[in-house]
């Protein structure tokens, strides 16, 4: 394990995000682990600092992938521990039946213990949402449980914490069926993850083929929810009364490329969103998950280029971002299956610039 390292002392081991001034720092947070493969990476901070999670396996899908997690102290990352996996039950003869664990999302409410949701399954298709919980900012873990039936809890980003005290969760399901219906709904919990409601699927899933939102919060009040689709941009959705209904799913400005993103509302009300600036083929699988961008808004619908985070050929790719207590911004990524990314930002020193008239990125 290593501290945060300076990207003026090491430039040219980070490409081209080291010649930015606003990236303060960039780093592994683990030179190798006991996972030939990782993905899905979360990030979150607690009273004692920064807590991160991925699950981690032979491969994605392969029954042996679990939930682990690492905590900053002191500067360094600890040793990242198993704390979740799919394990149902074990036989008579010691054998165990058991799942792959999918997308860990970490979430801090303002009281209560930090909240670590996840999905175990088969498939993204089959899974069903389970919840840990820490009450010593990650060290120790409760027992898992598995969520009500229909409950998904947030499917990849964090969930968005009302003045009120609820919780609301962005999610989505992927049917079976060909072509796949992918629909967003929203859940939300008053009690900590006890009991909850649901809203109904908000659009059919085939014209507009949507999963994994992030959650926003604008100036004046509305929700904003976008993020990945199979039509080659993201969606966008809006809420004017917190969540509880929601407008028609739309597709935005920004290209997508059926891969992950992330995104947050900065404290100064500027939207930040993390994502591959790629499109893919409408309606196939996906696109290249490289590169790996970051983008700025102040509406949530029009998007200034902000920074390259990877550009190099390989695997860049479901970012996780938060800002923690000092106004940094923390992103965390899958690096090509093998480690888990974490670069620092000052939000202040990003230069953002417009986009191409074709969409296109910057020179």
């Amino acid at each position: 394990m290593r501290p945060v390292v300076s990207l003026l002392l090491f430039p040219s081991l980070f490409g081209v995000a080291a010649a930015d001034p606003a990236v303060i720092a960039s780093e592994f947070i683990y030179e190798s682990g006991p996972y030939p493969q990782i993905h899905a990476t979360t990030i979150e901070e607690t009273a004692e600092g920064l807590v991160a999670a991925w699950f981690g396996g032979t491969k994605e899908r392969h029954p042996d992938v679990g939930i682990w997690v690492s905590r900053q102290v002191n500067g360094k990352w600890t040793p990242s521990v198993e704390v979740a996996n799919g394990i149902q039950y074990t036989l008579p003869d010691g054998k165990a039946v058991r799942h792959p664990t999918w997308n860990p999302v970490l979430f801090q409410p303002r009281e209560g213990p930090l909240m670590l949701f996840y999905k175990a399954g088969p498939t993204p298709q089959t899974w069903w949402g389970m919840l840990t919980t820490s009450v010593d900012h990650g060290k120790t873990w409760s027992t898992p449980r598995r969520l009500p039936e229909g409950i998904l809890g947030p499917v990849k980003n964090r969930p968005l914490q009302l003045t009120d005290g609820t919780i609301l969760c962005p999610t989505s399901e992927e049917t079976p069926e060909k072509p796949s219906k992918w629909t967003v709904h929203f859940e939300r919990t008053r009690d900590h993850g006890i009991t909850w409601q649901r809203t109904p699927a908000l659009h059919d899933g085939l014209a507009i083929q949507a999963i994994q939102p992030s959650l926003l919060t604008r100036k004046d009040g509305t929700l904003l929810a976008i993020g990945r689709t199979r039509q080659d941009r993201i969606f966008t959705i809006s809420s004017a009364d917190q969540g509880v209904t929601w407008s028609s799913v739309r597709l935005g400005n920004l290209p997508n490329n059926n891969s992950g993103t992330d995104a947050t509302t900065l404290r100064d009300g500027t939207h930040l969103i993390v994502y591959n600036h790629v499109g893919g083929l409408p309606g196939k699988w996906g696109g290249i998950r490289t590169p790996l961008n970051v983008s700025v808004s102040q509406d949530g619908e029009t998007w200034k280029a902000a920074l390259v985070l990877e550009k190099d050929l390989g695997e860049y790719s479901y970012p996780s971002v938060i800002q923690s207590k000092d106004g940094l911004v923390h992103i965390t990524y899958t690096w090509k299956r093998q480690r888990v990314k974490h670069v620092v930002i000052d939000p202040a020193k990003l230069q953002p610039k417009e986009m191409m008239e074709d969409g296109r990125w910057p020179e």
